[in-house]
C-alpha cells in the first residue's frame, strides 16, 4: 500500500486483508476516501489456492475423507511467526476442494472466513492424517468481491500513470482505478433523497422520509447508503 501511495501521490492508501510474506494474489487497495471500506473488505470471505505437500503416501479417497472433515467451523491458534495474538479462535471453511494431485503434492481450493491460516489448516491435516504436511506455496485468489479479474501488477500501475501523464492517455488508469461503489457490491443498500444527502453526511439520523428505496437488510447488518 505504501507504493502505491507514493506512485498515485496520495495522502491515504490502506489495502483489504493482509498477504504473509512469499503469498501472492488478490489485495485489494483504496486510495484517500476509500480506504474507509477496506475494514469492509478485510472481514469478507478468502478464497486461496493452496499447494500441500504430505509427508507420506497416501490413499486418494482415505486424504478426501479426512479433507472433508474439515469442512464447517475448525478451531485454530495462529502459527508463531504471525502478526496477530497467539490464542485459539473459531474460523469457517466454507469449502475445500482438491484440484490434483502429483505423488505427495496435493493442490487445493479453499474458501473460508478471513483471518483463516493456511499453512496452519496444512499442518492440522497432516497432524490428522498420521505423518504430517505443509504448505508449499499459496496464492489468494478472492478477497470479498474481488478475484483475479481485478489483479493488476505494480508495473501495470506504474505504464497506466505514465501513459495518464505523458500522453493524457486515462484508459488504461481507468481500468485499474474503480469507483468506491464496487467494494459495496456484497452490502444491502439504501438508496435515500438528494434532499437528505447534506444532512447526512453532517451526521443526522436517516429517517423514512428520507428513503427512496431499499434492499432488505437485517439488524446488525453493514449497509451502504448511496
Amino acid at each position: 500500500a505504501y507504493w502505491i501511495k507514493q506512485m498515485f501521490k496520495v495522502s491515504k492508501a490502506g489495502h483489504g486483508g493482509t498477504l504473509d510474506p512469499k503469498v501472492t494474489g488478490v489485495l485489494p487497495i483504496g486510495l484517500e476516501n476509500a480506504t474507509k471500506l477496506m475494514s469492509y473488505i478485510s472481514s469478507s470471505g478468502k478464497e486461496y489456492v493452496c499447494l500441500m505437500q504430505v509427508h507420506c503416501d497416501f490413499n486418494i479417497d482415505e486424504l478426501k475423507q479426512l479433507i472433508s472433515k474439515f469442512i464447517g467451523i475448525i478451531y485454530q491458534k495462529p502459527p508463531v511467526r504471525s502478526s496477530v495474538k497467539r490464542r485459539t479462535r473459531k474460523k469457517k471453511i466454507y469449502d475445500i476442494e482438491i484440484l490434483d494431485t502429483d505423488k505427495r503434492f496435493i493442490l487445493l481450493r479453499i474458501s473460508s472466513d478471513p483471518g483463516t491460516y493456511m499453512r496452519k489448516l496444512c499442518h492440522d491435516i497432516g497432524v490428522i492424517l498420521g505423518c504430517g504436511a505443509h504448505m508449499r506455496e499459496l496464492r489468494r485468489i478472492r478477497s470479498g468481491i474481488f478475484t483475479e479479474k481485478n489483479l493488476v501488477t505494480l508495473q501495470e500501475i506504474s505504464e497506466a500513470l505514465y501513459m495518464w501523464k505523458n500522453c493524457k492517455d486515462e484508459s488504461d488508469l481507468r481500468k485499474i482505478l474503480l469507483p468506491m461503489e464496487y467494494a459495496t457490491c456484497g452490502m444491502p443498500k439504501i438508496l435515500i433523497d438528494d434532499n437528505a444527502v447534506d444532512a447526512i453526511s453532517y451526521g443526522a439520523m436517516l429517517t423514512a422520509p428520507g428513503i427512496v428505496a431499499y434492499q432488505r437488510f437485517r439488524v446488525k447488518d453493514t449497509v451502504a447508503i448511496l
